[in-house]
């Protein structure tokens, strides 16, 4: 099993920056890939950002050059860096890791963008 916390959201307002964190504990070598997606209300769980093990990372279009994704593999943590953040981009932000047999996901952390 693998257990995800995540922690760093808030509030922000536009043009301004927050940076999310994830702590992975549990059977973390058998991780392939750990990433962010988030969601709004009546809307489906979309991909923010992953890295694969092996291979480069993958953006969705809506945040390529605005957010930045990391590994700090000495503290079993991925962090999600979002700059320039938009209104658009308020949402409840959730990690994910992956290995062979299954996904997993943390509880989520909302990040509010309003003036």
């Amino acid at each position: 099993q693998v257990q995800l916390v995540e922690s760093g959201g808030g509030l922000v307002q536009p043009g301004g920056s927050l940076r999310l964190s994830c702590a992975a504990s549990g059977t973390i070598f058998s991780i392939n890939a750990m990433g962010w997606y988030r969601q709004t209300p009546g809307k489906q769980r979309e991909l923010v950002a992953e890295m694969p093990s092996v291979g480069s990372t993958n953006y969705a279009d809506s945040v390529k050059g605005r957010f930045t994704i990391s590994r700090d593999n000495a503290k079993n943590t991925v962090y999600l860096q979002m700059n320039s953040l938009k209104p658009e981009d308020t949402a409840v932000y959730y990690c994910n890791a992956a290995n062979n047999l299954k996904d997993y996901w943390g509880k989520g952390t909302l990040v509010t963008v309003s003036s």
